[in-house]
């Protein structure tokens, strides 16, 4: 990866995506040699001189004003969070500084109260996704919850993670966009870069994803698991931000009062407090 020519490389990728026959044009029964939109095309959509939007996608105009992002996003289809990332990447301070990687530490608060919650999976997601810490039950939902594990390497690598979730595809695609949402234009980072390399040699679907450039941050939302000891659960996971640190998340599961999913998740609870004895060292490397 290389950070000279973000916004290029973004429009690009996005540019291939939107297929004619969507945007009002001939599809592909017509003779096209190029997937997607061509930059003339994305250029009548957004308004602007195929000139300049050339200079746009070859890197020699990287700032674009407020007005031809609006119009770019609209002509390429993009959402907010992707109008959002392009907005970034075209920021004048989008280039950041390489500092120094800081040790990520998990707030003493936040360890023991996630410790207290003997009845919720609790997890703390570190900026590339390293699990910081994670509670007994969060570990028994779901093993690869363990200090030390990478969590889009394992939603990728690790067998047991499609195994578990029915809807794998979509968990790989948020897992890509919300990485790629995470380091924003940071592309340059030592660490991004040998985890997307790592991944992009030995996951097709990996490589796949991350070429598409979907960027979009971790949110709360729902999904079905299945467990091998007490069987299909259907959970929600609410995704917060950690205040004062540097883009921490903490991962709470939860199921709906009274339903067979909280009947088999306090049976879970109840089995991993039976098995296997509470170590506070767990919770922190």
């Amino acid at each position: 990866m290389t950070s000279e020519n973000l916004i290029g490389e973004y429009l690009r990728a996005r540019r291939e995506l939107v297929r004619p026959e969507d945007v009002g044009l001939p599809g592909s029964g017509s003779r096209r040699r190029v997937a997607g939109l061509r930059r003339s095309e994305v250029a009548v959509l957004a308004g602007v001189s195929t000139d300049y939007y050339v200079r746009l996608e070859q890197g020699r105009d990287q700032h674009p004003s407020e007005q031809v992002i609006e119009a770019l996003a609209r002509a390429l289809q993009l959402d907010d969070d992707a109008t959002a990332h392009l907005r970034g990447l075209a920021s004048p301070s989008a280039r950041r500084r390489r500092r120094a990687p800081r040790a990520e530490r998990v707030p003493a608060g936040v360890l023991q109260m996630i410790r207290c919650w003997s009845e919720t999976p609790a997890v703390v997601e570190g900026r590339y996704t390293d699990v910081l810490a994670a509670n007994s039950l969060a570990t028994a939902l779901a093993p690869y919850y363990a200090v030390g594990t990478n969590l889009v390497r394992a939603t990728f690598l690790d067998p047991r993670v499609e195994a578990m979730y029915e809807d794998w595809d979509d968990i790989t695609h948020s897992a890509v966009a919300a990485l790629r949402s995470l380091t924003g234009p940071d592309v340059d980072d030592p660490r991004l870069n040998e985890l997307v390399g790592e991944l992009s040699v030995r996951s097709d679907r990996f490589r796949h994803l991350w070429a598409r450039h979907d960027a979009a941050p971790r949110r709360s939302s729902s999904t079905p698991i299945n467990h091998p000891q007490v069987g299909r659960l259907e959970l929600s996971y609410e995704k917060l931000p950690i205040a004062d640190t540097d883009r921490m998340i903490l991962c709470v599961y939860h199921a709906a009062p009274g339903s067979e999913s909280a009947e088999k998740l306090a049976l879970l609870g109840s089995l991993t407090a039976t098995n296997e004895p509470r170590s506070p060292d767990r919770l922190q490397r």
